[in-house]
C-alpha cells in the first residue's frame, strides 16, 4: 500500500489529466514499502518544466531548478519537487550534471538514480514501476548501485557517504559490486562540500546499524575525517578495555542517545588517545588525551563546517568525558554550576555509553551515574541553588550595601555561591547580606 496525501494525488492528477505521465519517485517510495511515513514527495512527469508552469498556474510556484527540470509547486501550503523525466550528462565535479538532456522515458530517467531501492516510481494507474530490482532489494534488505557503481559514484561522490548512511539507518547490507566500488573511489569524497559530509555524517551516526557501519567502513569516513584513523586497531592495553580505541569508540557510539550532539561527542572521545598513548608498569595509558581529543574534535568540527553551538557543546563535552565527579551534593552542584544543568546530563550519558564499551569488570560505575544523577535530579526537583541566578542575592544588592560595580562583586557574589552550595550559608537574603557585612565590609 502506497500511500499518498491529497495534494500529491491533486499534482498527478492535474498532470496526467494534462496528458502527460507523471508519478511519486525515489525515497517515498522506498520508504513506503518499508511501512514507514515518508518525510517528503518528489513528483517526476514527462511534462517540461514550462508545461508543468503553465498547468499549475494557478498555484505558487518556484524555479527551485528549472535549468535541471525542477520546480517547486505549492499545494495547500505543502511543497512539492515536480521534475521533468531527464538524462544527465557527463558530472565534471562529481556532484553536479554539466547538462540535462528532457527526456518522455521513465525507464531512462530512473536509470540515473543512485540505487535500486531509490529508483522506484508510483502513482495509482500503474501501481510500482521497478526497472531494476529495487523492490527485491528492499525486501531482501541490499543497497545496490543502479547500473556500473563506479560510474555512478564518479557522477555523485557524495552517493559513497549515502550507501553507508543509508546502511547504517535502514540495517542494509551493502551489495558486493557497490562496496567495491565504494573503496576504490573513495577519495573521490575530497570534492565534496563539508557541508554535505556533515549532513550525511550526521544521519549515519545516528542509525541503528551504526556500529557495524563505523568498523566495516572507517577507511572511507578517514578519507574526510584522518584523525579517526589511527584508532583502528589500537590495542589499548589496559584491564579496564576488551576492545581496541576504534571498536570501544563504535561501541560507546552504539550505546548513547541517538541525537547528533551525543553522537558525535561519542565518536570523538578518544580520539586524542593514539597521540597520548604510553606504557607504565606494563599497561597502557592515556593521561591528557580528553584535551587532546578536545583540540582535535574542534578542529574537525570547524573544518566540517558545524554550527557553532554543536561545535562548542561537543567540544567541552570531549574535553571533560573523563572527569571525575564526587558522590556528592556539593559536588554535584558544582559541576552543574561549571558546566550548566544541561551539558551535566549530557555528560553523565556519555560516561554511560564510555563505561558500557569498557570491560565487563567496570559496570559498578553505572550504579555510581545512576546515583549521580538521582542527586542532580533532586537538586534541581527542590529549586536548590547552584548558580549565581540561583541566588537570592545580586549584585544591585551588593550595590545598594555601598559596593562599587565592578569585579569585586563577581568575587564576593562568587564566594557567597561557594559556601551555599557547601551547606554552610542557606539560601536566604537576609543571611547572604549579613555574611557579607561580616565577610566583606570593611569595618575600621
Amino acid at each position: 500500500m502506497i500511500y499518498m496525501p491529497e495534494e500529491v494525488k491533486t499534482a498527478i492528477s492535474k498532470l496526467t489529466q494534462n496528458g502527460f505521465e507523471a508519478y511519486i519517485v525515489g525515497g517515498c517510495v522506498r520508504d513506503s514499502l518499508l511501512g514507514d511515513k515518508p518525510k517528503d514527495y518528489d513528483i517526476t512527469t514527462s511534462a517540461e518544466p514550462e508545461e508543468v508552469e503553465k498547468i499549475f498556474s494557478n498555484y505558487r510556484v518556484i524555479e527551485t531548478g528549472i535549468k535541471h527540470g525542477t520546480v517547486t509547486v505549492l499545494i495547500n501550503k505543502m511543497p512539492l519537487e515536480i521534475t521533468t523525466f531527464r538524462i544527465d550528462s557527463d558530472y565534471s565535479d562529481n556532484r553536479h550534471p554539466t547538462n540535462v538532456t528532457f527526456t518522455k522515458s521513465l525507464e531512462e530517467d530512473t536509470a540515473r538514480r543512485d540505487f535500486t531501492m531509490n529508483a522506484l516510481a508510483y502513482n495509482d494507474e500503474r501501481g510500482i514501476c521497478d526497472f531494476y530490482g529495487g523492490s527485491e532489494d528492499i525486501k531482501n534488505k541490499i543497497i545496490r548501485c543502479v547500473g556500473d557503481s563506479n560510474q555512478r559514484f564518479n557522477e555523485d561522490a557524495l552517493r559513497i557517504m549515502r550507501a553507508i548512511r543509508f546502511s547504517s539507518v535502514l540495517g542494509f547490507k551493502i551489495e558486493d559490486n557497490t562496496k567495491r566500488a565504494i573503496f576504490q573511489n573513495k577519495e573521490l569524497l575530497k570534492n565534496i562540500s563539508s557541508e554535505r559530509i556533515a549532513n550525511e555524517l550526521v544521519k549515519l551516526l545516528c542509525g541503528e546499524n551504526v556500529r557495524k557501519v563505523l568498523l566495516e567502513y572507517i577507511d572511507v569516513l578517514g578519507v574526510v575525517i584522518p584523525e579517526l584513523l589511527p584508532m583502528k586497531g589500537f590495542d589499548q592495553r589496559n584491564i579496564h578495555h576488551i576492545y581496541d580505541i576504534l571498536e570501544h569508540t563504535a561501541v560507546a557510539v552504539e550505546n548513547i542517545e541517538p541525537t547528533p550532539i551525543l553522537r558525535l561527542t561519542a565518536l570523538f572521545h578518544d580520539i586524542g588517545k593514539p597521540k597520548c598513548f604510553f606504557m607504565k608498569n606494563g599497561e597502557g595509558h592515556f593521561y591528557g588525551h580528553s584535551e587532546v581529543g578536545a583540540k582535535m574534535t574542534e578542529n574537525i568540527l570547524s573544518r566540517l563546517k558545524f554550527d557553532n553551538n554543536t561545535k562548542n557543546t561537543v567540544t567541552k563535552l570531549v574535553k571533560i568525558h573523563d572527569v571525575q565527579i564526587e558522590e556528592t551534593e556539593a559536588a554535584v552542584k558544582r559541576c552543574m554550576n561549571k558546566h550548566t544543568s544541561e551539558i551535566f546530563f549530557m555528560l553523565l550519558k556519555m560516561k554511560r555509553a564510555d563505561t558500557l564499551a569498557q570491560s565487563p569488570i567496570c559496570r559498578d560505575r553505572l550504579e555510581y551515574l545512576d546515583r549521580l544523577e538521582k542527586t542532580a535530579r533532586e537538586i534541581i526537583a527542590q529549586n536548590a541553588c547552584f548558580s549565581l541566578k540561583d541566588l537570592t542575592i545580586n549584585g544591585s544588592d551588593l550595590i545598594e550595601m555601598g559596593f562599587k560595580p565592578g569585579r569585586e562583586i563577581g568575587v564576593i557574589l562568587k564566594n557567597l555561591l561557594d559556601e551555599v552550595i557547601g551547606g554552610k550559608l542557606p539560601n536566604k537574603k537576609e543571611e547572604l547580606i549579613k555574611f557579607t557585612k561580616e565577610n566583606f565590609v570593611d569595618n575600621g
